[in-house]
């Protein structure tokens, strides 16, 4: 069976630390798993760093994901919070590529997929609550390549990030569990999130 592909256009001129680190993220989990991890509509001028471009299973593309899979759309399957359907097993016998419209992680959300959708990709949806981009790849994964059903997956909601002895982050988005019973995110994404916790989530990202 073809490895699956999971691509992120990346739709924003920039590249923050929060979206650096989900990306990293996403690389190692997909090489791990065998499958493959495009950065698709990566602007010319925008310079990535170091340790994401280096990063094991990820491709940069600076074109845009209608051109790398002209020809071939009945086989991507845009996860689209809007879409009809919810994403099942069966949908990874249907589909090769997967793709996310960046950046997903929005609070509130600005429905960025919605130039994907224009684009005529078939959709599914992920479940009523926002998830960040490395969560939805994640939870992707679970179902089509792993065969989980979307239901069965344990999910902690809008966990709480300790920021220091008094304080603490609420955080917007579904995550899924992990076997610690914590929530599942990149490495040093929690010390971000104290770092920056007075600024605005906008402003991570």
């Amino acid at each position: 069976m073809e490895p699956k592909t999971y691509v992120v256009e990346h739709l924003d001129p920039e590249l923050g630390e929060w979206s650096t680190l989900e990306y990293k993220a996403i690389a190692r989990e997909s090489y791990e798993s065998g499958a493959r991890f495009i950065l698709s509509s990566v602007p010319e001028e925008l310079e990535l760093p170091d340790d994401l471009k280096s990063a094991e299973g990820l491709s940069v593309e600076r074109t845009s994901v209608e051109v790398l899979y002209e020809g071939k759309k009945d086989k991507v399957c845009l996860l689209d919070p809007q879409a009809p359907k919810e994403l099942s097993p069966t949908d990874g016998d249907m589909f090769d590529v997967f793709l996310f419209g960046g950046i997903l992680g929005d609070d509130p959300p600005r429905d960025r997929t919605s130039e994907l959708r224009k684009k005529g990709f078939e959709g599914r949806r992920l479940g009523p609550v926002q998830m960040t981009t490395d969560t939805a790849v994640r939870v992707t994964r679970l179902v089509v390549q792993d065969k989980n059903p979307l239901e069965g997956i344990p999910y902690v909601d809008y966990p709480e990030i300790k920021v220091n002895r008094h304080e603490s982050v609420e955080m917007p988005f579904r995550y899924v569990q992990g076997d610690d019973k914590a929530p599942v995110m990149p490495t040093e994404m929690a010390e971000l999130i104290k770092r920056d916790s007075e600024k605005g989530f906008g402003d991570l990202f």
